[in-house]
């Protein structure tokens, strides 16, 4: 049998293509290799937006159909919505009595978003969202979790669970392994170290393509570049970084020409913007179909959500059984 990996997202909004280099185009590349579930992470969406839960109705939807637009494939692949999971909350509960609050304060990830949010006092739940992972993750027996290298200490967390709870009991969860990929981090147009849709600084997998050249042309260039005919310093322009991340054919020409001043900024971009619209014209091309066929993502999404309470259910009753607390069974 196929091993099983679990990879997912947060519902806060539309995906742009730094979600599609650092995992979705990969997910494409891995559904035929593994059995993969997707999870539509919405109540860790609720850890950092709490107080606006009406958005998620179109959050939920949109993430799965930008997922389905770039050729993941349903009926390869099950998404998986994940308040519609209860024994992820179970297991998370029950996971919390094997992670100390100061192992949370000084985990990285957590330590990280809480300064960029500039949260000083944490909510219990954002605090715990790394338990609540490891619930995510093994709820299904995923063997597998694609990561970042920058996040492979994150999963640690989860295998240290999985091997303490399966000491103490007995050993019926699986410790997942890191799938370590190419890290698709893609810095904004604007130059700053990250896309952000607050920031406006990205490219989303639902732009038209006047929108695309619309963005692109917005982009940061070199400084210290005048005329067209300036030397040019690829290296530390944010227009050829999504030359190398999307353009593999022409980067190191383009690269060489810049360097020489044979080619200008105004041609660059419109350079660039062609191939991320040839990227994303499939990409809208999936989307229309599924525009023609309302309640297509509903259907996708509660079909994949049902699988995965079967899963979810046969890991609890093994769980209870260890834990000896299947009082009546």
């Amino acid at each position: 049998m196929k091993k099983r990996i679990l990879t997912g997202d947060r519902p806060t909004g539309k995906l742009h293509l730094g979600h599609y280099l650092g995992s979705l185009e990969n997910r494409v590349k891995l559904q035929d290799e593994y059995d993969t579930l997707i999870l539509v992470a919405d109540i860790q969406a609720l850890t950092t937006n709490w107080e606006n839960p009406e958005a998620l109705a179109v959050d939920v939807r949109q993430a799965a159909e930008d997922n389905l637009a770039v050729g993941v494939d349903p009926d390869k692949v099950t998404f998986v919505v994940q308040s519609m999971i209860p024994q992820i909350a179970e297991l998370t509960v029950l996971y919390s009595n094997f992670v100390s609050v100061n192992v949370l304060r000084h985990n990285p990830t957590i330590k990280s978003e809480a300064a960029q949010r500039g949260y000083n006092d944490l909510m219990y739940g954002f605090l715990g969202y790394p338990v609540s992972q490891a619930a995510d993750i093994t709820f299904c027996k995923a063997h597998v979790v694609p990561v970042g290298e920058d996040q492979v200490p994150h999963l640690e967390l989860t295998r240290k669970i999985v091997r303490r709870f399966n000491e103490l009991y007995k050993p019926v969860l699986i410790e997942p392994e890191a799938l370590v990929g190419r890290v698709g981090r893609l810095v904004g147009l604007d130059g700053n170290a990250k896309m952000s849709k607050s920031m406006g600084n990205c490219i989303f997998l639902s732009d038209d393509t006047s929108e695309v050249l619309n963005q692109v042309n917005k982009a940061v260039t070199d400084p210290a570049r005048i005329r067209a005919s300036d030397p040019g310093h690829p290296d530390i322009c944010t227009v050829y970084a999504y030359h190398l991340a999307f353009n593999d054919v022409e980067k190191e020409d383009i690269a060489e020409r810049c360097r020489g001043g044979l080619i200008g900024c105004v041609a660059c971009k419109k350079r660039l913007a062609g191939v991320l619209n040839d990227l994303l014209e499939p990409v809208r091309e999936r989307r229309d179909e599924l525009k023609k066929h309302p309640g297509r993502v509903d259907e996708i999404l509660r079909a994949g959500t049902a699988k995965a309470l079967l899963l979810a259910e046969e890991t609890m009753r093994e769980v209870r059984e260890a834990l000896q607390i299947a009082y009546f069974s």
